[in-house]
């Protein structure tokens, strides 16, 4: 049992490896930029207020953390095409869907530090962070984490796919004016952000959307998987 944890681990360290190089760690501070260029336009005046804790979930912590999942997603399966390794994958003991839960699960990880790092971030330079807020940013991480996944496979390139899905993310900010209309359709959806709603209802539709989104991820994470396992169609280029 320890032993197939330790290879596991071995597993997860070398994907996190191939989906951002060498020093995969780096990775994690990448979106403190955003932070730092909000911090610039406070004090040079753009930004005449600083942000209140609602404004935390996306402003702060939930979009560059969903550019960063958007990189990390579109090379989960694409970035096997691009480095001309993607046969090599299907030879793999078990499936080729070991590489990608593989590679998968060290985006998720990476994820989750990047998080950890621009609450810091927040906490320090801007404001409070309410705790929901967190499941808030990383629930949008992760559908747009997959979402490139699938798109990328769909299109058999990365930099088609990170368009694509980048072009998605746009739109989703545009419908809901950039955090300013919450919609219970969208992964960005802050319950904190709702006025003049009931308790009871601000609660029933958080339910919605937190069920919502992870049926939605589910159900994108099976197209992207079952898409990467048709060997022919992908190695036909």
């Amino acid at each position: 049992m320890r032993e197939r944890a330790r290879d596991w681990l071995r597993v997860v360290y070398l994907s996190a490896r191939l989906l951002a190089g060498r020093r995969y760690w780096i990775a994690a501070f990448v979106p403190l930029v955003w932070p730092a260029f909000e911090a610039f336009r406070i004090l040079v005046g753009w930004q005449p207020e600083t942000y209140r804790p609602v404004e935390a979930q996306n402003i702060l912590i939930g979009l560059p953390l969903a550019v960063l999942a958007i990189f990390l997603g579109v090379r989960v399966i694409a970035g096997e095409m691009e480095r001309r390794t993607l046969e090599i994958a299907y030879t793999v003991p078990g499936g080729a869907h070991r590489v990608w839960l593989g590679k998968m699960t060290a985006g998720i990880f990476i994820l989750m530090a990047a998080e950890a790092v621009l609450t810091g971030a927040a906490l320090a330079f801007f404001t409070s962070v309410p705790a929901g807020a967190l499941y808030g940013a990383f629930q949008a991480a992760i559908f747009y984490f997959v979402l490139a996944t699938g798109l990328a496979a769909l299109f058999r390139s990365e930099i088609t796919g990170a368009m694509a899905a980048v072009a998605i993310l746009a739109f989703n900010g545009l419908l809901t004016g950039f955090g300013g209309n919450q919609s219970r359709l969208s992964p960005f959806f802050n319950p904190l952000a709702i006025e003049g709603v009931s308790p009871e209802d601000v609660l029933a539709w958080t339910v919605q959307n937190r069920i919502g989104c992870v049926l939605a991820v589910a159900a994108l994470a099976g197209l992207a998987f079952a898409r990467a396992e048709r060997r022919e169609k992908l190695l036909g280029g």
